[in-house]
């Protein structure tokens, strides 16, 4: 890497913030956060407490991890001698225009300014801004310290020497980053993920199948494949030995007629009313810590061992 990156400034703490700051802190990065919410010290301690375990079967060594991160009062405090600044405020527009636009006039020239944004691209909040060359999304997966991926997106006006510092800095912190060549709301992931939403919605919304149900369906099936190899590479292995063409030649037509019946599940307030109540009647009944504990030790799990074949070159047990 042709770039140090050694002090990190975090606007916003809730899941993502946080998660970002026991991140960068495990990789030996200054990181100074910033928040308005009253609990701050508190969140922050926490964070790094439950996630240090985590970090540290990655790897990383965590022994003074908390000694590299300091509150800071206000975002002109913390974005001061920063390299990076990550922000993760409200998914509001007008609040990222006024935010970036203090960004831009407080933090030091040469710091990289992300935006962990999951749906308004970098365009739509620089353009009132004189510089705007700095600026670029990355967005990553909840939480980012354990889900490798970040959407790297520049806005129009972004330079191709911050999308390659942006790609730099994502690499060094053990993530994985993917830069999108066109803005497009939601970008990448969260498209699709919603585009499989909805069909989950409805497919319940229908009765075929309860929520649950179609989570152990995606679990040991999509969930499973896609983990290691991705939707088309998938697709073209599915196609035997004449791959991708022969899916797309002998069974077009019928993925066509499957396109055409996909649903368009209702968002009304009864619709959804009802399920709500069928999530929470399959998983209500355990908390949010125990549900994500497990959720955790899973993705640790999967990209352990993933890592490990793809490193080692071993066959898995036929």
């Amino acid at each position: 890497m042709s770039e140090s990156f050694t002090t990190a400034a975090v606007v916003g703490a809730g899941t993502i913030g946080l998660s970002w700051t026991a991140l960068f802190a495990a990789h030996g990065m200054d990181v100074r956060v910033t928040d308005p919410r009253p609990d701050l010290a508190e969140a922050v301690g926490t964070a790094l407490a439950e996630s240090a375990p985590q970090l540290a079967w990655q790897g990383l060594d965590v022994r003074d991890m908390a000694d590299r991160v300091h509150l800071a009062s206000d975002v002109t405090e913390a974005v001061r001698n920063a390299d990076i600044v990550q922000e993760n405020g409200p998914e509001n527009l007008g609040f990222k225009r006024e935010l970036f636009a203090t960004l831009v006039r407080e933090a030091p020239a040469h710091a990289l300014l992300l935006s962990s944004s999951s749906a308004i691209p970098a365009t739509a909040f620089t353009t009132e801004l004189q510089y705007a060359g700095r600026i670029l999304i990355g967005h990553p997966f909840n939480p980012p310290h354990l889900v490798p991926l970040v959407e790297v997106v520049p806005g129009e006006r972004t330079d191709e020497e911050s999308v390659a510092r942006a790609v730099d800095f994502y690499r060094s912190v053990g993530r994985i980053p993917v830069v999108e060549r066109k803005e497009i709301p939601g970008f990448v992931g969260n498209r699709l993920q919603n585009a499989l939403s909805r069909e989950a919605i409805y497919l319940v919304e229908q009765g075929v199948v309860s929520p649950a149900e179609l989570d152990t369906v995606v679990v040991n099936s999509l969930g499973l494949r896609w983990s290691t190899v991705g939707p088309f590479l998938g697709a073209h292995l599915g196609g035997g030995p004449g791959g991708y063409r022969h899916m797309a030649e002998h069974i077009g037509a019928s993925m066509k007629g499957m396109w055409d019946s996909l649903g368009q599940p209702e968002q009304g307030p009864e619709q959804t009313e009802r399920l709500i109540a069928a999530v929470e009647s399959a998983y209500g009944s355990r908390s949010y810590a125990e549900l994500t504990q497990e959720r955790d030790r899973k993705q640790l799990a999967v990209l352990s061992a993933v890592d490990h074949t793809s490193k080692d070159g071993e066959e898995p047990p036929s």
